[in-house]
């Protein structure tokens, strides 16, 4: 009876949600097929979430998801336009699957649905979501962050179908992207990484925030490596994607390395800084003496209309005595950060300051970025992975410790590349094995997962196939241990279906004494 109850308010539920979406789309001026592809991405997420938060555990409500799409659509989409393949309106694209006008609020994009979710998701963001004051990461690792969370956006629709979850590597946009949002995601949850995309309150500094969760949660030492290989990462990736960032980057590093040679000298330096100051006190005084003089002022306001374009001329001479006091007070400022600059300590922190700047700078004359770009993700992996046997150590409960179970399943199955999977990096195998025991012997001490063989090399063995199955509810997973001539096989049965007959390789000649399930029979491996 509760079934059934449930099956008419999730019915209910369903309709309610599909009501506000037609409302919302009632007023936008959407051809019918723009419609019925979004009402139809809104049918799919609601469908297959379910599995969606099975799998991964640490995601939004689907009601926080649903709500989130249907308020994107609403306040940032004016214009979304599908467009077909080699059609002479996707030539605007070019080699574009979309195209995204974040100010037009416009979206042209071919009719393939993940895409138009992956559009919405973009075109709601920030570009930046990192304060100006963490120098080039402001924009590099705002980009991870955000391209990150559009495709975790796209992921409920993308992979699930409502009753099986598969992974394409080749229909996610960014696998580098993808993967190292995943691991923060994991580790610091869904709800920090969320709040910080959707932030509208830009005094809040989330990536202080950020560094002390992760500080908070795994210590300084990880933290600071997690985050410094993070930096270098989010640079070499938007050089990679974004070629207008990379000539940014070389001019912006030419200026620096002028800087550095310019401050080598110290009695050079404090004569530049004297000149300069001298140089600003003179348009101060010119300032001061045009603003109260009426001819100057007048000869200063036809002088800087005829140079100006017509949407850009002043209106009065009266706009143009506030712009000048404008100019004052910023000329002012410069000549009080050039007298802060002249003492000692700011001199030292300002060279700092601009070495720190040439060390990212510097990333610009990598050689082979996809090399290096591989090299760094294992390196973060690596430090995943110390971070998470950390958090495995907090795991006490029977809940926290299914948690994790799913949680490290879904990690082992994450793209590492266009061809693997994360189980599959032959650097990273010791380390996740490593995990894979320890979640395993916890998981026998509290009886959550049923002990194979009294061996623990040959019970980890059977178990560790848990790690990569792609069944959504585990605790539905019965297992039988077959023996066929001299070979062991596993065979894996989803709700007493068959589903999967493995191999057990390197068991050698198994006494029946070692074993402590018996041979043909099926047992369920995880208890409830």
């Amino acid at each position: 009876m509760q079934k059934k109850t449930d099956k008419i308010l999730e019915k209910i539920v369903k309709k309610n949600y599909n009501n506000e979406l037609e409302e919302v789309l009632e007023k936008k001026l959407f051809d019918e097929n723009t419609k019925s592809n979004l009402l139809s991405i809104l049918y799919k997420i609601e469908a297959a979430y379910k599995d969606y938060e099975k799998v991964k555990q640490d995601v939004e409500t689907k009601e926080e998801f649903i709500e989130q799409l249907i308020k994107n659509i609403k306040n940032n989409c004016e214009t979304i336009k599908l467009v077909r393949p080699n059609s002479e309106e996707s030539k605007i694209m070019g080699n574009k699957t979309f195209l995204v006008e974040k100010k037009l609020k416009k979206i042209i994009c071919y009719p393939i649905e993940r895409k138009i979710l992956y559009c919405v998701a973009k075109i709601s963001k920030n570009e930046k979501i990192i304060k100006d004051k963490y120098f080039l990461i402001n924009k590099t690792l705002s980009d991870l962050i955000n391209v990150g969370n559009n495709i975790n956006t796209v992921e409920p629709l993308r992979d699930f179908n409502g009753y099986s979850w598969t992974t394409i590597s080749s229909e996610i946009e960014s696998v580098s992207h993808n993967l190292i949002y995943q691991n923060l995601r994991i580790l610091l949850g869904h709800k920090l990484l969320n709040n910080w995309v959707t932030n509208d309150e830009y005094i809040i500094d989330y990536m202080e925030l950020f560094q002390n969760k992760l500080e908070d949660l795994y210590g300084k030492e990880n933290k600071d490596a997690l985050v410094e290989n993070l930096k270098i990462i989010s640079i070499l990736l938007d050089i990679k994607y974004d070629s207008k960032i990379k000539k940014k980057m070389l001019e912006t590093k030419e200026k620096v390395e002028n800087e550095l040679d310019y401050i080598k000298d110290n009695k050079e330096f404090i004569q530049n800084v004297t000149d300069k100051k001298m140089e600003i006190t003179k348009q101060i005084k010119q300032i001061d003496e045009t603003i109260n003089n009426k001819e100057l002022l007048q000869k200063e306001y036809v002088n800087r209309n005829q140079r100006l374009a017509l949407e850009e001329k002043i209106f009065s001479i009266r706009i143009l005595a506030k712009m000048l006091e404008q100019e004052r007070e910023e000329y002012i400022e410069k000549i009080e950060k050039l007298n802060e600059l002249l003492k000692p300590k700011n001199f030292v922190k300002y060279k700092k300051e601009l070495k720190e700047k040439y060390k990212y700078l510097k990333l610009v004359e990598t050689k082979d970025i996809q090399k290096e770009i591989r090299k760094l993700i294992i390196k973060i992996q690596k430090e995943f992975l110390k971070c998470y046997k950390i958090k495995l150590e907090k795991a006490k409960t029977r809940h926290e410790l299914l948690k994790i179970v799913y949680e490290f399943r879904y990690y082992n199955l994450l793209p590492f590349d266009y061809e693997k999977s994360i189980y599959q990096v032959k650097e990273l195998e010791k380390d996740v094995q490593e995990i894979q025991k320890e979640i395993i012997l916890k998981a026998h001490e509290i009886k959550l997962i049923e002990k194979m063989s009294k061996k623990e090399d040959i019970d980890y063995i059977i178990i560790k196939n848990l790690f990569t199955l792609r069944t959504i509810s585990l605790e539905e997973l019965y297992i039988k241990i077959t023996k066929e001539k001299d070979k062991f096989f596993i065979q894996i049965f989803d709700e007493n279906a068959y589903e999967e007959k493995i191999e057990i390789e390197n068991m050698g000649n198994i006494n029946k004494k070692d074993m402590e399930i018996k041979l043909n029979r099926k047992i369920k491996l995880i208890n409830n």
